[in-house]
């Protein structure tokens, strides 16, 4: 199995070509961000071409109507030539028919839009739990995930120890994967390589390497992994100055060359 890896975009202030070069020369495959901003699309498709960078493209549902949110926001990213679309979508509290009329939505509008959509395993949205997006892929199986597994650990404050079948049901179903290790009491480690995280970090990597396994068996040889920590919010901050424990930068090349060295050998 071939891995690509892409290098999350959390805002695009200040020089963005200056960003670009950088994860660029870093050797990320490409970026994972939301849209940007009207005035700076054309820039942001030429530092794309210039850089040799693929994108994935990042949305999130909001409003009353997610269906119509979703449907806008898709195609907005059309015209930036995503290989792939990765939505955070709809809301935990929907009811559980909504959900289905809003998921049978999102199929129809990918068919017609002819780029992979994958839903995030998120916290906040329908698929929130393991159980909850389990009952959402066996009402639609042509549904596609992105695995952000440090979600769900929090939400079920746990390494997933009781949820072993409905892992294996959906690792199938996966075709992209956020590599950012969490634990019971949160999305985000401090940093993945210290020692006191150790378990953590080898539980995503299991279920990274089962979820690459499976798409092997369903004859796919390339899998795309984003390094996705966060900056504060996600990332922990010392009391009182709000300084980050970690750089990010420098957590984020941490896991893209620990991946990229494990699958390659």
């Amino acid at each position: 199995m071939r891995i690509s890896m892409y290098k999350a975009l959390w805002g695009m202030d200040g020089d963005m070509e200056a960003q670009f070069r950088r994860i660029a020369e870093a050797g990320y495959s490409g970026i994972e961000a939301h849209p940007p901003a009207d005035e700076h699309t054309e820039s942001f498709k030429q530092l794309l071409q210039q850089y040799n960078l693929d994108y994935i493209a990042l949305i999130a549902t909001s409003g009353k109507n997610h269906a119509l949110s979703f449907a806008r926001q898709v195609e907005r990213c059309l015209d930036l030539n995503p290989v792939l679309i990765n939505s955070h979508s709809g809301k935990d509290s929907m009811p559980f028919a909504e959900q289905v009329a809003f998921f049978q939505e999102t199929l129809r509008i990918e068919a017609q839009a002819g780029v992979p959509i994958a839903h995030e395993t998120h916290r906040g949205r329908a698929m929130f739990t393991p159980w909850t997006t389990k009952l959402l892929v066996e009402e639609l199986p042509a549904l596609k995930l992105t695995a952000d597994l440090s979600h769900w650990c929090c939400v079920c404050e746990s390494l997933l120890e009781d949820q072993q079948e409905c892992l294996t049901f959906l690792f199938r179903h996966v075709v992209h994967i956020h590599a950012r290790v969490g634990y019971a009491e949160g999305p985000q480690v401090p940093h993945p390589g210290a020692p006191e995280y150790e378990r953590e970090l080898h539980a995503h990597e299991q279920w990274w390497r089962e979820i690459c396994l499976k798409r092997q068996e369903e004859g796919q040889h390339l899998m795309t992994f984003t390094a996705e920590y966060g900056p504060p919010g996600y990332m922990h901050t010392l009391p009182f100055t709000n300084q980050p424990v970690s750089d990010l930068w420098e957590v984020c090349s941490w896991m893209a060359k620990r991946l990229e060295k494990q699958y390659m050998t």
